[in-house]
């Protein structure tokens, strides 16, 4: 049965413009070409971005908090994380993630790095160049404060300053400190965190190759690294050579999720995963419409192919993201369902 388009339309313009800010002209003009199918156009709203009204009030109530921050803490920096910074988002009134991260010292993996620097079979896996820079971070003295402790009292600042900037928040959440902006009706996460440099990032010199861990304050313990900054520079280098048709699949998945009368466990995380997998000759010159069949083909290929699906990686390359998980890959096949309606819909408006 073909889905009610201008009800899921409707909703998909209630989530990414609820305050019906004007679009632009060049969008509107876009739209109109394709009025007569509904089913285009709820593919095509379901492609595009958040207004760019909405992410400059979130990026600034981000700003905002941090100038709090930067008047009462020293020795931090300051990043942003989550698909704010990719423009994948697909809510005017996304929430954006403040990282907070101690710059009294960093992690390395020191134990992988004495393991190639003692063993000849490893070394010989690496150039030369690349032993060196892994000999001169070993090298480095190692901090003798207590990490720990310096987050616990970074955490315990950050409560301080924004309980006394800000009436609506939440200071129990053991990974983050929720605050809202009410003017802006934003939503702020800080999280406190500290650099974290594997291999790959020392031997690439660091910068978006590095990693973070994040404070616990429950445990009173750091999580296990993540490598946000290399994930979302690639997601924006790979948008711009295809013309912004990356990010386009992407939220296309993530309003169907949505949309969906099921529940679909698949986070931001995996749906970036399987639209970056995609090749790109596959999709580079196509129009927007063209994009579905890709979607939908690159979706059954994970759910009826288990050497396809235990290929699939996380964008930053360290992570499997349905190998070993079974379950996940139940959920991509609730998404392929809804894909799978829309591409045969599509294909009648087409011969229509």
């Amino acid at each position: 049965m073909a889905k009610n388009y201008r009800q899921l339309t409707q909703s998909i313009r209630g989530r990414i413009n609820p305050e019906n800010f004007a679009i632009r002209e060049s969008f509107s003009e876009e739209l109109s070409t394709i009025s007569y199918s509904e089913v285009l156009i709820y593919i095509r709203l379901a492609m595009k971005g958040v207004e760019p009204e909405y992410t400059q009030k979130s990026r600034e109530a981000g700003e905002r908090v941090k100038e709090h921050l930067s008047n009462g803490i020293i020795n931090v920096s300051f990043k942003y994380q989550g698909s704010v910074m990719t423009d994948t988002h697909i809510k005017g009134y996304s929430d954006i993630d403040l990282l907070v991260i101690s710059e009294k010292f960093y992690q390395y993996d020191a134990t992988r790095v004495k393991q190639i620097l003692t063993s000849s079979e490893e070394r010989a896996k690496f150039y030369q160049a690349s032993l060196d820079k892994l000999q001169q971070e070993y090298n480095i003295s190692s901090y003798t404060g207590n990490c720990l402790e310096d987050l616990k009292g970074l955490r315990l600042d950050s409560e301080r300053i924004l309980s006394d900037k800000y009436s609506t928040k939440d200071l129990t959440k053991p990974k983050a400190i929720k605050i809202k902006n009410l003017s802006l009706n934003r939503e702020v996460d800080i999280v406190i965190a500290n650099w974290y440099d594997d291999v790959s990032s020392i031997i690439n010199d660091k910068g978006d190759y590095r990693g973070i861990q994040i404070y616990n304050k429950d445990t009173n313990s750091r999580e296990k690294a993540d490598f946000p900054f290399l994930s979302i520079k690639r997601i924006n280098d790979r948008s711009s050579e295809t013309n912004g048709r990356l990010k386009k699949m992407i939220r296309f998945l993530k309003n169907n999720k949505a949309n969906s009368d099921q529940n679909i466990d698949l986070s931001s995380f995996d749906i970036n995963a399987i639209c970056y997998d995609i090749k790109v000759s596959d999709y580079q010159n196509l129009s927007f419409y063209e994009l579905v069949p890709v979607i939908y083909n690159q979706m059954k290929s994970i759910c009826t192919n288990q050497t396809k699906a235990d290929s699939i990686v996380s964008v930053d390359g360290r992570e499997y993201i349905f190998k070993y998980n079974s379950s996940k890959l139940e959920n991509l096949k609730k998404l392929l369902a809804e894909v799978e309606g829309i591409l045969l819909d599509l294909k009648l408006a087409i011969q229509v």
